[in-house]
């Protein structure tokens, strides 16, 4: 697969930072990558931090990373909503700045009651109240939303309660399915190739999760390339195009398939 690849839909927790700290090798490997002149965006399930944030956090870290070269799960759910819900509808959030804004970009009133919709993301400030609020919605009627269903994320230390630990919470308490936005959805993937202008044969996203970014990529007819973890092998019914330890193994995969490219003919 690798010679056909021109771009690539790049994972951030645990590929490129776990927490505030870049993975070793994380920023050399997207260097030697735009080097080669292959296209890159980052597309994350995190809806915690707006475009701008991402950016400023990536720069922090010696990446390279402009507001445009990163799609998150929050810009998504906010057109989604927007393709389907009704003009005069409301949400109740649970998520932090970077939902918040997306949806109040595209134009939806914030409620704490009574909204149309309860639009869940992941929320470190996440209180007892907020979630008994989002349950009555629920069962009053409101549609559920809800940006992904990861179960964790990725910190220095180990793992912390992800965005779908909060969607179980709310399932358990009202019973009622989300309509999930995020990775293993495609639509990230699809919002990405789109900003690239990068064609599905040509793409391949690296993630380290295999229920949330290989699915994404195989939903969205591209290759994978899976990040592995080292913690447990893949399911049966998942086999990645290509596994690697880390980025810097795939950015010298990269280099050693366009210098044999480009090497001249043996006698």
């Amino acid at each position: 697969m690798l010679p056909n690849i021109s771009a690539l839909l790049i994972d951030l927790d645990g590929v490129v930072y776990r927490g505030e700290m870049a993975l070793p090798g994380a920023a050399d490997a997207l260097a030697t990558i735009d080097a080669l002149g292959i296209a890159r965006v980052f597309v994350t399930n995190n809806a915690t931090l707006t475009t701008d944030e991402f950016s400023a956090k990536l720069t922090r870290m010696g990446i390279a990373a402009k507001p445009n070269d990163i799609v998150t799960s929050s810009e998504a759910t906010a057109a989604h909503l927007r393709e389907i819900a009704p003009s005069d509808s409301t949400v109740l959030v649970i998520g932090e700045e970077g939902l918040r804004q997306a949806l109040a970009s595209r134009g939806f009133p914030i409620v704490d009651a009574q909204p149309t919709y309860v639009v869940v993301g992941l929320d470190r400030n996440l209180t007892y109240a907020d979630l008994a609020r989002a349950a009555i919605a629920l069962q009053r009627g409101a549609q559920f939303i809800a940006t992904n269903a990861d179960r964790a994320l990725p910190v220095e230390a180990g793992f912390w309660p992800g965005a779908g630990a909060i969607v179980s919470a709310l399932v358990t308490t009202t019973g009622v399915q989300p309509t999930i936005v995020g990775k293993p959805q495609p639509t990230l993937l699809r919002v990405a190739l789109n900003r690239i202008g990068a064609s599905p044969e040509r793409a391949a996203m690296v993630g380290d999760q295999i229920e949330s970014d290989i699915r994404a990529g195989r939903a969205a007819g591209i290759h994978t390339i899976w990040v592995d973890p080292g913690t447990a092998p893949p399911p049966d019914d998942v086999t990645p195009d290509l596994r690697v330890a880390d980025l810097s193994e795939l950015a010298a995969l990269l280099r050693a398939r366009t210098n044999h490219r480009d090497a001249p003919d043996a006698p």
